[in-house]
């Protein structure tokens, strides 16, 4: 299984282009409206929002799940490397193997397994470990998954109720200022606008950014548990003895692209 986070390489176009989207539909609504990017353009309301927002995270998260949380950017930005198909063709393969040549035969193969999940459930099927304390073993090891990927989406969801609370502080700081020039009727517009800049970055950050990337990495979450259970699945079916054929239409319950790399003319003997 892909380490989680783990670049492919391939741009999440999804995610691009919907932050893209939505920094147009705001920007774009702001200049039809008679106003400008200068407007919103504030340094130190920037500055306000993401340095208090990423120190309030850092203060509310255990390292450990600090730093798997910034791991786990990566399945925002960029596609997973699913490899969902392939390990469908690998587990329908090595069912044959065994029908034919017993479960033994697949000592060799559990240890060129191409995904980490799939040779340790192999190697302890091969190791004759009990099918009941197979299936408990390994999806304690999918729950242990689930659980630190979704304990990494909530550092996101937490910056996420941070950052409006910070920007709020912003603009309380800029009227501050804004109460010392009373006198100056003109500075006194333009501060009251600039100190409004830094709720609209933390408004913005929160609902643009974190918590999109939250639900996202749960999504990615969900993909990599889908194909644990799939792999497990298979498992148990070849310890069992099912024909290779039976294996495949249960896996391809999982979802049609888990039976993609059928679609060669290939098929379980």
């Amino acid at each position: 299984m892909a380490e989680p986070g783990k670049k492919s390489g391939k741009p999440d176009l999804a995610t691009i282009g919907g932050i893209a989207l939505a920094l147009l539909g705001i920007l774009g609504g702001l200049i039809l409206e008679g106003g400008s990017i200068k407007d919103v353009s504030q340094i130190t309301a920037a500055l306000i929002v993401l340095g208090g927002t990423i120190g309030s995270v850092m203060v509310a998260t255990p390292k450990a799940q600090l730093i798997g949380s910034i791991k786990r950017l990566g399945a925002v930005v960029f596609e997973g490397s699913s490899q969902s198909a392939a390990v469908f063709d690998e587990i329908i393969q090595l069912a044959a193997k065994a029908r034919k040549n017993g479960l033994v035969a697949l000592e060799q193969d559990a240890g060129a397994a191409s995904d980490p999940f799939l040779k340790k459930a192999l190697n302890l099927a091969v190791d004759g470990t009990d099918l009941q304390e197979l299936r408990a073993m390994m999806e304690l090891e999918i729950d242990q998954r689930e659980h630190h990927a979704e304990a990494e989406a909530k550092v996101f969801e937490a910056a996420g109720g941070f950052a409006p609370t910070i920007g709020i502080i912003g603009a309380v700081m800029g009227l501050i200022q804004v109460m010392k020039n009373l006198s100056d009727i003109d500075k006194v517009g333009h501060g009251i606008a600039v100190s409004f800049v830094a709720t609209v970055y933390g408004v913005g950050l929160s609902n643009l950014l974190l918590l999109p990337a939250a639900n996202k990495i749960k999504l990615r979450a969900r993909e990599e548990t889908q194909r644990c259970e799939m792999i497990l699945e298979g498992i148990i079916g070849i310890v069992e003895g099912m024909n290779p054929k039976l294996i495949a239409a249960k896996l391809e319950a999982f979802g049609a692209h888990a039976g993609a790399g059928k679609k060669d003319g290939r098929s379980p003997e």
